[in-house]
């Protein structure tokens, strides 16, 4: 430590060098067919050298390592885990990662049902009360018809509309709706077409039966 900060310097740079050119002959003797000295030799340098997080392959020594600026790397935090790739996160995922198992506990499902309850008994109750007040008023229930189709709500390729004896939209027929005679022509149609081809067919079966006998066939 009393050599000073660039002696020290110089000479961390000169071990690491003469390390660099140590690995090279081991792999240039590895290269001509002598033994691996990287994988059994003594590893007494660099196990007494430490190499800043980041900084692969340069290594400080001794005192060197005690330098200004050398020492606040070595208390850096360490660096964070590698981020997780996206085919490994999908890996978590499954059918409970979208809610689809909430209700296998137990528990969720009996509370929505108490819940569902308490919702339409306050529904019907508020429906009691109204049907009351217009009761007390004197103003007469009149029952919704859930079936009657509101002007709006026209069709826009043009459907049919029939109205019912007090005059209210009843039916509008989005698709052609054939009458009742086409309906009648069509299953003529369809009868003739089957007759011709079975009085054909006998036809044709005639004429090759008559054809064989005079071939001798």
């Amino acid at each position: 430590a009393g050599l000073g900060e660039f002696r020290i310097r110089d000479l961390n740079d000169e071990i690491n060098k003469l390390l660099r050119e140590k690995g090279h002959w081991e792999y240039r003797i590895k290269e001509l067919g002598g033994p691996d000295y990287a994988r059994i030799g003594p590893k007494m340098l660099d196990h007494e050298g430490k190499e800043v997080p980041g900084n692969r392959g340069y290594k400080y020594f001794g005192a060197a390592k005690d330098l200004p600026g050398v020492r606040e790397l070595f208390e850096k935090e360490p660096l964070p885990p590698p981020r997780k790739t996206r085919a490994e996160l999908m890996k978590d995922i499954d059918a409970e990662y979208y809610g689809y198992r909430d209700e296998d506990d137990g528990i969720l499902e009996p509370l929505e049902q108490e819940h569902e309850k308490k919702v339409i008994a306050e529904a019907v109750e508020k429906w009691k009360v109204e049907r009351e007040a217009r009761l007390a008023r004197g103003e007469e229930e009149e029952e919704e018809n859930i079936y009657a189709v509101h002007e709006e709500e026209s069709d826009e390729e043009g459907g049919k509309e029939r109205e019912g004896e007090d005059g209210q939209q009843k039916f509008i027929a989005h698709v052609p709706v054939p009458t009742q005679q086409e309906i009648e022509e069509a299953l003529v149609r369809r009868k003739k077409m089957e007759l011709l081809q079975k009085y054909a067919s006998e036809t044709l079966l005639a004429q090759s039966e008559e054809a064989k006998t005079l071939l001798g066939l």
